[in-house]
């Protein structure tokens, strides 16, 4: 039996393949799969959990890789929108046959993206078609500069059906994943990805995770926002029962109290009390994420649209009615009212600027193959009137748009940026506080405007001045990690108290 590699702190790497339709993803995956996973597969996580592992024969022994099958699911869309960088190494797949398409083009922007290395796998070599100079061509027109042709990108010919330079690919894998340096510490909490969540007709809710750190045990408990779920059935990417998960690892739990969100971190407690406590505590701040700044009287002012007056000047009449048109297609989202004031035909003059700067907020001048009056731009500076003229009615409307969405009114929200739990008070004087703690979610920076919480009330305010970790200066401290920190606060926090670190947004 080969042994498997075990570098000290060393990840396998977690593998995506992305690219054109058609062009031999499934192939190569299903040729992968059958080279280096045991038969009894059939049925396990390759079915129901998008992610299986591989093992490669490199001269020093075996190694781990574990990949996404199904690279355009949902699950993978989802992590993207929230800025996760589920895979480490991305293969782009691109046919011999027929080179870089559409497709192709979309896969490659969703690599660069996510910020990961990639190889590109020229797919097909064993049609009769196949041309693989013109197929590298066809990415170097599109900008990919492969190895040998003026840049850095690595490329390998294979085939699915053969499994012709499959195992060159492998090891470029390998060799991308050394090169990007990933670590993990098996002797930390689990924590990762969920990459798939389903209701198990027989069993629940499951959900398919990726351990990127840590390792996850039977016995404990699994995070993921307000979902949590004991790890008492977990099972590898066979489907079959396991006691532990290490990093880098798919696997499938069973009991989730509700399904988890695709693309969401989870991580591991050692209670059930402290999962109840963490889901909680997500519940309340996902009922009301985000908090108006104004109330009362002031917050209804807020809501009155906001009246923009318009008036259209064009060479002829049946050009303002297309215009008018235009206009109609716009969305306010009933934030900004447009208001026609004029429609005429002629050049925009003095009294058109007078009445678009008459009301509480300065008008739009539309002019459609009309001059402007020198009168007219003098004074439209001085109140603030916007003239645009065009004579192409494409490039109006594209205008428009942009100029609608400036100009809408926006609200001032409170977003929370990090929420940290208080173990200690060291010292509390002349309105400044040291205080020692844990941050919980989130990124803790120096500068952050602060809400002191207790028991859900809001006790004070204020801004932190500075931060510790283990006596050093920094100027932030990751989710997970304990600080210490001085609070220029009017408020007088006390252990066990909650800090929610929130930025003033407009939307």
């Amino acid at each position: 039996m080969e042994p498997i590699i075990s570098r000290p702190n060393e990840r396998p790497p977690i593998v995506v393949i992305v690219g054109h339709i058609d062009h031999g993803k499934s192939t190569l995956l299903d040729y992968i799969r059958r080279t280096n996973v045991v038969a009894s597969e059939t049925g396990g996580i390759t079915q129901y959990l998008s992610a299986y592992e591989a093992e490669h024969k490199t001269s020093s022994g075996l190694r781990h890789i574990t990949f996404l099958d199904t690279p355009g699911h949902e699950a993978f869309r989802a992590m993207r929108m929230r800025g996760l960088e589920v895979a480490d190494v991305a293969i782009l797949v691109v046919s011999a046959e027929e080179g870089a398409k559409q497709q192709t083009l979309e896969a490659l922007k969703l690599i660069e993206d996510v910020h990961i290395p990639y190889i590109v796998a020229l797919t097909k070599i064993d049609k009769p078609n196949m041309n693989i100079e013109r197929a590298k061509m066809s990415l170097l027109e599109h900008g990919v500069l492969l190895e040998g042709m003026g840049g850095e990108v690595p490329y390998v010919a294979v085939s699915g059906k053969t499994g012709e330079g499959v195992s060159e690919l492998l090891d470029l894998i390998l060799l991308a994943a050394e090169l990007e340096g990933l670590t993990a510490d098996p002797t930390l909490p689990g924590r990762g990805i969920v990459i798939e969540a389903h209701v198990d007709p027989r069993r629940g809710n499951t959900a398919t995770l990726i351990v990127q750190d840590g390792t996850l045990r039977s016995g404990e408990f699994v995070v993921a926002k307000n979902s949590y779920a004991p790890v008492r059935i977990m099972e590898n990417f066979l489907g079959i029962p396991i006691k532990e998960a290490p990093p880098g690892s798919p696997v499938r739990v069973v009991g989730f109290s509700i399904l988890p969100p695709v693309g969401e971190k989870w991580r591991t407690l050692e209670t059930k009390k402290q999962a109840e406590e963490e889901v909680a505590e997500a519940l309340v701040s996902r009922s009301a994420p985000i908090h108006p700044v104004s109330q009362g009287e002031d917050a209804e002012e807020e809501r009155k649209p906001v009246i923009l007056p318009f008036i259209i000047k064009t060479d002829v009449a049946g050009t303002g009615e297309a215009i008018i048109h235009e206009i109609g297609k716009l969305s306010t989202e009933n934030q900004l009212e447009i208001r026609i004031v004029r429609q005429g035909v002629g050049s925009i003059t003095e009294s058109d600027v007078r009445l678009a700067g008459a009301g509480q907020t300065p008008g739009i001048i539309l002019g459609f193959n009309v001059k402007v009056e020198r009168e007219a731009k003098d004074i439209a500076e001085r109140l603030g009137v916007t003239i645009a003229v065009f004579d192409i009615i494409y490039k109006l409307t594209e205008w428009l748009t942009s100029e609608i969405e400036t100009r809408r009114p926006r609200a001032r929200y409170e977003e929370t940026r990090a929420s940290a739990r208080l173990v200690k008070v060291f010292s509390s004087v002349r309105g400044r506080c040291v205080v020692g703690g844990r941050v919980e979610e989130g990124t803790l920076t120096q500068g952050n405007n602060v809400k002191i919480l207790r028991r859900d009330l809001e006790i004070g305010r204020g801004e932190i001045v500075s931060l510790q970790m283990q006596k050093s200066d920094v100027k932030k401290v990751e989710n997970g990690q304990e600080f210490g920190a001085m609070i220029k606060t009017g408020g007088e926090p006390a252990s066990g108290d909650y800090l929610i670190a929130y930025e003033i947004v407009q939307k």
